[in-house]
């Protein structure tokens, strides 16, 4: 009788091992790495210091940034944009994209993300920005796709980290009939596993591609060493109340309990994701957990419902409120058109010294504070009700959302508004 072969996770590519990211300029010369060394040298954001060139022609140097030192790595070469990288998360105008198509050449700048991920991640933006600052975008290779330089610009300016949903992308892979196989990319330099949810569908996978994204936004949030594999963690809850408890195995582990996959089997594996990846799973009680009793997602396919409730975690919370009042002049903008029509989060204090975050519709603003229309009815707030009028401060706004003619303007994509 044959065993089957034992399966093995294959070891890291570079592009996973650390964070790659190309450069495009505008346009490219022979003195392009000079100058942008000289630029990052002069920098008061960061100290670049110990700059080294190697034979094979990298160029490496130490960055300490806010108390952390970072090896970073610069070399120039070809690229060649795939397409399919720009439709994931980001919009881009048809020039931009057409420009970036036509590039030919790129700087690439490369470094492990140490201390947090996130900082790391929010300084190989300014990095990249400060070498090349007439560029006319950046691509993240270890995500796998393009990001647009208005939105890079937009990041090295704030003084909030970015999200840690920035920091990865969940890929969706269908097949010919209803399968879907999602996956992230971006995760393992953030020293973390890559995630997965195998044999999904076409009419569930929304709800999955959440499942995903939130788990993944926890464990990068989480900030420490901590292997998921095989541990609960709490991340929503059903429409019924059930709650949503997320866990993962290795992929060669968890590929076992899928007797037929039509997508992520092995024969998909030979190139690509068998690497750090992790398939997840549900555990329904905590004798579940104890025993390590694994339920595959679609377990609850009947109910995640329209909108099964994911949590974000505190500090997220707090970063998309910091974010949304530091970008409140673009809502003082557009309101001014008396076309678009804008909703204001604001946090009001409960009986319990929480808060609930309720929707408004804006009226008018005056300074620092604004009136705004109450457009639902609160949960643990029982002295006013939907359709009340009152004045808040911009300290209250916990997020905001502009609707044009044309489009949908959040803070996190209000880059679409500059030039």
């Amino acid at each position: 009788m044959f065993k089957r072969k034992k399966l093995v996770e294959a070891p890291l590519a570079y592009w996973e091992e650390k964070s790659y990211m190309m450069v495009v300029p505008r346009v490219y010369s022979e003195n392009l790495v000079e100058e942008g060394l000289k630029r990052l040298k002069e920098s008061n954001d960061f100290k670049v210091d110990n700059i080294n060139y190697d034979v094979k022609g990298y160029i490496k140097f130490d960055v300490l940034y806010e108390n952390t030192t970072y090896e970073v790595g610069l070399f120039p070469g070809d690229i060649q944009v795939p397409p399919y990288y720009f439709y994931r998360n980001f919009l881009f105008k048809e020039k931009e994209k057409e420009n970036i198509l036509k590039a030919d050449k790129a700087l690439t700048l490369f470094m492990e993300f140490k201390d947090n991920p996130k900082k790391a991640y929010h300084l190989q933006l300014k990095l990249a920005l400060t070498l090349v600052p007439d560029s006319i975008g950046l691509l993240d290779e270890s995500a796998e796709r393009m990001l647009p330089i208005r939105w890079v610009k937009m990041m090295v300016e704030s003084s909030v980290l970015p999200s840690a949903k920035d920091m990865f992308i969940v890929q969706a892979v269908q097949g010919d009939n209803n399968e879907v196989w999602l996956h992230t990319h971006g995760l393992n330099r953030c020293h973390l596993t890559e995630l997965e949810i195998l044999d999904s569908n076409q009419e569930h996978y929304d709800q999955h591609y959440h499942l995903i994204l939130t788990y993944a936004m926890y464990l990068i949030d989480k900030n420490e060493e901590f292997n998921p594999r095989g541990v609960g963690s709490y991340i929503g809850r059903l429409i019924n109340g059930y709650p949503v408890v997320a866990t993962c195995k290795s992929w060669t582990e968890g590929i076992s309990e899928y007797k037929k996959l039509a997508l992520g089997n092995l024969k998909d594996r030979n190139n690509g994701h068998n690497g750090k990846t992790s398939v997840i799973f549900l555990y329904q009680s905590e004798e579940d957990e104890e025993n390590d009793v694994l339920s595959k997602v679609s377990i609850y396919d009947e109910l995640w419902g329209d909108n099964p409730l994911f949590f974000f975690s505190d500090e997220e919370t707090l970063r998309m409120a910091k974010v949304a009042r530091e970008r409140f002049s673009y809502v003082k903008k557009l309101h001014q058109n008396e076309e678009n029509t804008v909703l204001i989060k604001v946090g009001l204090e409960v009986s319990d010294g929480g808060y609930e975050h309720i929707w408004f519709e804006l009226l008018e603003i005056k300074g620092d504070k604004f009136k705004a229309k109450l457009t639902q009815e609160p949960y643990d707030i029982p002295n006013i009700h939907t359709g009340d009028v009152n004045w808040y401060t911009i300290n209250q706004v916990t997020d905001w959302i502009i609707y044009t003619k044309e489009m949908e303007i959040t803070p996190n994509s209000a880059y679409l508004l500059d030039e």
